[in-house]
């Protein structure tokens, strides 16, 4: 089905809490007054179910995963079915035993699973051990069929690679969708954060200025603290964001509080923008074989 000409979409920026049960049922309640606003699409964040378990390695965090369908996916296909609303939704996926995904699932507005994304590129950085749990995703960059269009959903480090933004874009996404978990080092200086947070906001940007299409980022909120170290952990920085088709912020959530944020995308805009700058057209697609490789060794 094709895009609609203009849509109202709902970001749900959250501090998750370690009950599953007080999350999802926040999101409940999120969602509620996302389609009392008139809200057609609603993005929640990377591992919204509990704590950001990755900041160490533990393997019985492995309990958390569930399988796709499971529990989490049929109760938020039914709340998908009752608000007419596609969610977009992040899990930690249990495919086998000892086969595990950081997964977005999407729920079409007849409570249907139009399809899921599993995350391609997977981080190892301090506080970030997602390698331990998470196996590569092996399902490409496919955009998923919706009523509300052709979603490019991405997880969270896919964000900072220009390749899958514009795979997506290749295969016929109408908007980019990225679940994300990402925050500060409170030991960092100021002028360092910023720097970071700059960063985070100006690539996605980028990808939505080089694409000439919308992006959602959805972003969590609050502290969580290490496992391993009390007086550590993630200053989940929020500032969740809805950007048009140049890169314009249509709307832009606080970095300390849950916050629903909600925005009308002109979707019609994006065929405007590309007619002005027809950046797919131009591309030398004759000259870019050395993108394959890893690295040109000189």
């Amino acid at each position: 089905m094709s895009a609609p000409a203009s849509l109202k979409v709902a970001l749900v920026q959250m501090s998750c809490d370690p009950d599953r049960r007080v999350n999802l049922d926040h999101i409940r309640s999120r969602l509620v007054a996302a389609r009392d606003q008139g809200a057609q699409l609603a993005l929640l964040q990377e591992l919204h179910n509990g704590l950001y378990f990755c900041q160490n390695e533990n393997p019985a965090h492995f309990d958390l995963a569930e399988p796709i369908p499971g529990p989490t996916t049929g109760e938020l296909s039914q709340l998908a079915a009752e608000l007419k609303l596609v969610i977009v939704a992040s899990l930690f996926e249990r495919r086998a035993a000892g086969l595990y995904h950081n997964t977005a699932v999407v729920l079409d507005s007849d409570g249907s699973i139009a399809g899921k994304y599993r995350k391609m590129h997977i981080p190892d950085d301090p506080g970030y051990y997602e390698k331990f749990y998470f196996t590569p995703g092996d399902l490409g960059f496919e955009p998923i069929k919706t009523s509300q269009g052709k979603l490019g959903v991405l997880v969270c480090w896919d964000q900072w690679y220009p390749e899958a933004a514009r795979l997506m874009t290749l295969a016929g996404a109408d908007l980019l969708l990225y679940p994300t978990a990402i925050g500060w080092d409170r030991d960092d200086p100021a002028d360092e954060q910023q720097r970071q947070l700059n960063a985070w906001q100006t690539v996605q940007r980028a990808h939505a200025v080089a694409n000439g299409l919308p992006v959602l980022v959805c972003n969590r909120t609050g502290f969580e603290t290490s496992p391993d170290n009390r007086n550590r952990g993630i200053l989940f920085w929020g500032g969740s964001f809805i950007a048009g088709p140049q890169g314009e912020i249509l709307a832009q959530a606080g970095h300390d509080a849950p916050e629903l944020l909600i925005a009308d995308i002109p979707m019609t805009r994006g065929e405007q923008v590309r007619r002005m700058w027809p950046f797919l057209r131009d591309r030398r697609i004759d000259a870019y074989a050395d993108l394959a490789l890893r690295y040109r060794d000189q």
